[in-house]
């Protein structure tokens, strides 16, 4: 799981299943080793937390075992203490120590935070949220006394556009962005039907008949970490991810940095260790649609694949007269084509 693209946004209407697909993503993600009994999930061959950190440098032998990464829910009426966490003030002056009662931030370290209708959540939170994630530390302030742990998790927010549009701040943090439009064949509406009708018929038959795609799937998705970590980009891409962000009018630097890490991710998950121009056209539809700006009186702006091959053609082009880069035509055969996708 790569926490360097920043998040996703799944957007779509009320029904057309953004909380189950994001809720059923726990059952692909690879197990992580933990420390046991650590509140915050910390990976014993790099201890994150103070308390990991000080029994390692002692010497002592952090004992470990092996569970799914966690999906949190944040439920848009949480306190912020329930969310960043609490300092028993009474502890910490009594006894000397920080006394620090994890929240939601904590058990989310190493895993994904999950906020639905994240387009209404309050302001105050939001922040919160968006400190921690650019940080990947949870600072938690009461009466003078703080503390700190780690808060590496990615974010995964739905909305329905119809209920309000969501804060510039918020989508620019947020790396990637879907959309889920309502099915319209009536095919297709019927297959959801039936499956709906299996599962609550029979929940374990159901699971049974897609266990082994799914083991397929979650295979893929932990080779693809695997080859993340030696994944290389050419080096005339970084310069062209700049141009092509550009060009489409988009000023933030996170959306350069989505759009690589993005590309890095569809390169591994197709087994590829180099990454092509396809995965940088793939990665910018995801990573630049939610950030462009807009007339605001006329409909919310879409990013179209045309300006985005077109730019991408642009951007290349001037790196191969500069002389970085291979011709297309080599960069064509250099990268055959992606595996089909469902």
């Amino acid at each position: 799981m790569n926490h360097a693209v920043g998040g996703v946004l799944v957007r779509g209407p009320s029904g057309t299943g953004k909380s189950t697909a994001v809720r059923g993503v726990a059952e692909l993600l690879p197990e992580i080793e933990v420390v046991a009994g650590c509140p915050f999930g910390c990976d014993p061959a790099r201890p994150a937390c103070a308390d990991c950190r000080s029994r390692s440098i002692s010497g002592e032998r952090l004992p470990a075992h092996r569970r799914r990464r966690p999906i949190v829910d944040l439920p848009l009426n949480a306190t912020e203490e329930r969310v960043a966490g609490s300092i028993d003030i009474a502890r910490a002056l009594t006894e000397g120590e920080k006394a620090l009662e994890p929240g939601l931030l904590a058990e989310a370290n190493r895993g994904i935070l999950y906020v639905d209708e994240i387009n209404l959540l309050d302001d105050h939170l939001a922040d919160i949220l968006l400190d921690a994630a650019a940080l990947g530390v949870n600072i938690v302030e009461r009466e003078g006394v703080s503390a700190a742990h780690p808060a590496r998790f990615l974010l995964v927010g739905t909305m329905n556009p119809e209920e309000g549009e969501l804060r510039p701040q918020i989508a620019d943090r947020i790396g990637l962005h879907v959309d889920v439009p309502a099915l319209r064949e009536p095919t297709a509406r019927a297959e959801v039907m039936r499956r709906r009708e299996a599962f609550g018929r029979d929940p374990g038959a159901f699971a049974a008949a897609w266990a082994e795609p799914q083991s397929e799937l979650r295979g893929r998705l932990e080779r693809a970490g695997d080859l993340l970590e030696r994944m290389r980009v050419p080096e005339h891409f970084y310069t062209a991810i700049g141009s092509l962000v550009t060009r489409l009018g988009v000023s933030s630097h996170r959306a350069d940095i989505a759009v690589l890490e993005c590309a890095k991710g569809l390169a591994a998950l197709d087994g590829r260790p180099v990454v092509a121009a396809e995965d940088v056209r793939r990665a910018a539809e995801l990573a630049l649609g939610h950030r462009l700006v807009g007339d605001p009186f006329s409909p919310e702006p879409t990013l179209q694949p045309a300006a985005v091959e077109r730019a991408l053609s642009q951007a290349l082009e001037e790196e191969v007269a500069a002389g970085k880069a291979a011709p297309a035509t080599e960069r064509t055969a250099a990268a055959p084509p992606s595996p089909a996708r469902r």
